[in-house]
């Protein structure tokens, strides 16, 4: 993809980096551990409410410089969403190279409500403790997108993708344009620290409880 000029423009505290690898694995981790049962309930829901594929869906995303991984979240759509992409580009609702519409016909009844509260993402924390993803930091994109990026754009993949990011926690966030999106990434990496962290991961709780997802 060309895209060895992604790599991290300055040079990280080592002791920030250490503690939140550390951080990342022990808080991932336990929170697999405290939310199994409430996981493999859901996934059985899942699968009832939308049989004909399993509760996993399973992604190809692009992570910190540039290389790619498998990415996993809850399945909200129904089987063969991906397939029936062509069909809805149309009616795309954001700008750039991301697709988004309100009220997508491809997404389950249970789709919509683990969507609306962003459980959907719990299946992340496998990606957190594998090492794909932090706890914050820019949402990981699809290849299709990464292509589509500018100069300015391609510097959010400068650092590790995030299960949460200040994109996520902003009140209608769907409504936010693509260079607004970028624009908060950036503030990240340049503000990033345990105390922002810290703040996004409580903003995050707070827009969970409050169901400001989708």
């Amino acid at each position: 993809m060309g895209l060895s000029d992604c790599r991290e423009p300055f040079e990280t505290k080592r002791a920030y980096q250490f503690g939140r690898r550390a951080q990342d694995i022990l808080f991932s981790a336990l929170a697999l551990l405290a939310l199994a049962p409430f996981m493999l309930l859901l996934a059985l829901i899942i699968v009832i409410d939308s049989p004909g594929a399993g509760p996993i869906f399973v992604q190809e995303r692009i992570g910190k410089n540039g290389k790619s991984f498998r990415f996993f979240k809850f399945r909200s759509m129904v089987p063969q969403a991906e397939e029936k992409l062509g069909e809805l580009l149309k009616d795309n609702e954001m700008d750039g190279p991301v697709f988004k519409i309100k009220e997508d016909p491809r997404i389950t009844r249970i789709g919509k409500f683990i969507r609306k509260t962003g459980i959907d993402e719990l299946p992340q924390l496998l990606n957190i403790l594998k090492g794909n993803m932090s706890l914050v930091g820019p949402r990981p994109a699809l290849p299709r997108e990464v292509e589509q990026y500018d100069e300015f754009d391609r510097r959010r993949l400068s650092v590790k993708p995030g299960l949460t990011c200040y994109w996520q926690i902003q009140p209608h966030r769907n409504s936010l344009s693509f260079e607004e999106w970028m624009e908060l990434d950036q503030k990240y990496i340049r503000e990033r620290s345990f105390w922002v962290d810290w703040k996004i991961i409580f903003g995050t709780v707070k827009a969970v409880v409050t169901m400001q997802g989708e």
